[in-house]
């Protein structure tokens, strides 16, 4: 057997809705992409979607919109991709990195409160593996503060923090739809952006500042503007967005057999000698884009599953050691220990129920 850590998931109906686009020839941003955004906000609760290229594009764009300039500080966890410490080094701003909380690798509050200058202008945690963070003290430091809130979502679509979803917590949440997340358009993201006014500005500027709907074309064929924001080439395309649409069909069973999975991985693991699991409050539902738990002998681990044609693997270790982020930051230290005992098993679209018999059974003959 060979169970990869990640798989894509393309819906059967995939084929024939891309191909009446592409039939269409309209592949640009079109109608498509606005239902593909009104069934984003309509099934997860992601409050006046924008879809974009990428979950990098979000960020930047999230960071924008937030008004963070050069200069400004924002916080972040070094426990993600680089895409998030990248955005903001865009804005010519500068990251910041708090520690995290060695049970869940999710930002800690009371770091973030220790990391806050008058520089600060945002915090963006990053529910990692799907997990919400503490929302609530986030929300409220940040408003103690005058800070924004972008939560990098990533790997969060359908997660639930306190009978919400994650895309109505904060000013800004960024998702991904890039191939191997829950749900993928080839490549692409979104951002849920809580003020009215600033849903406006977010899709003017991912077109080039463009208002796209009142631009009329001219009697010569050009459309009719007045640039007075910088913007991007970040918009979404139909075809991509009909991807998307697919793939939201049966969604919500995917993601619950994700949890069925996971509950069952929890039962039993959780009192399997040299493991830890992370931590699971019962106030927040996971999006279980990753399933992860601290090891002893973590090299030994990997190669027993590898034996048996199993890919566990750490996803990410810290960004701070990255040079253009200044290195690595000795006051992390739950960091540190979370960077020494971390590791992910499968858990995605291509895990059924005998496939996990199958992992967990092989994690519980042990490794050396």
């Amino acid at each position: 057997m060979n169970i990869p850590i990640f798989n894509t998931f393309i819906h059967p109906t995939a084929t024939e809705i891309v191909s009446e686009v592409l039939q269409s020839t309209f592949l640009s941003e079109g109608e498509i992409v606005k239902k593909f955004e009104a069934e984003l906000s309509t099934q997860l609760g992601i409050t006046n979607c924008v879809t974009l290229n990428s979950g990098t594009s979000a960020l930047h764009l999230a960071l924008v919109l937030a008004g963070v300039d050069q200069d400004d500080e924002v916080i972040i966890p070094a426990q993600t991709f680089v895409a998030t410490g990248l955005a903001i080094l865009q804005q010519k701003a500068k990251v910041v990195f708090a520690d995290i909380n060695y049970e869940t690798g999710n930002i800690s509050v009371a770091s973030v409160k220790d990391k806050i200058t008058p520089h600060t202008k945002a915090i963006m945690p990053v529910h990692w593996g799907g997990y919400p963070c503490d929302m609530d003290e986030l929300n409220a430091v940040a408003k103690e503060n005058n800070l924004c809130v972008i939560e990098d979502a990533a790997h969060a679509l359908g997660a639930i923090y306190k009978g919400k979803f994650v895309g109505q917590l904060s000013e800004f949440a960024c998702f991904s739809f890039q191939a191997i997340k829950h749900l993928t358009t080839g490549d692409g993201g979104c951002i849920s952006v809580e003020d009215t006014l600033k849903h406006k500005e977010a899709l003017t500027r991912r077109w080039f500042g463009i208002d796209r709907d009142n631009a009329v074309p001219s009697e010569l064929g050009e459309r009719k503007y007045d640039i007075s924001l910088l913007g991007f080439k970040y918009h979404l395309n139909n075809y991509g967005a009909a991807l998307g649409l697919a793939n939201l069909n049966g969604y919500h069973q995917r993601l619950e057999n994700r949890r069925k999975i996971a509950d069952y991985y929890y039962k039993e693991l959780s009192t399997v000698d040299g493991i830890s699991l992370f931590e699971k409050q019962t106030d927040r539902q996971s999006a279980y884009w990753l399933f992860g738990m601290h090891v002893e002998n973590r090299r030994g681990f990997v190669r027993s599953l590898k034996e048996a044609g199993i890919t566990a693997s750490v996803i990410h270790q810290r960004i701070d050691r990255n040079s253009i982020f200044g290195g690595v930051q000795e006051s992390l230290i739950n960091q540190t220990k979370f960077d020494e005992t971390q590791i992910h098993i499968p858990i995605h679209d291509g895990i059924d129920m005998e496939k996990a018999e199958y992992i967990v059974n092989n994690i519980k003959r042990g490794w050396s």
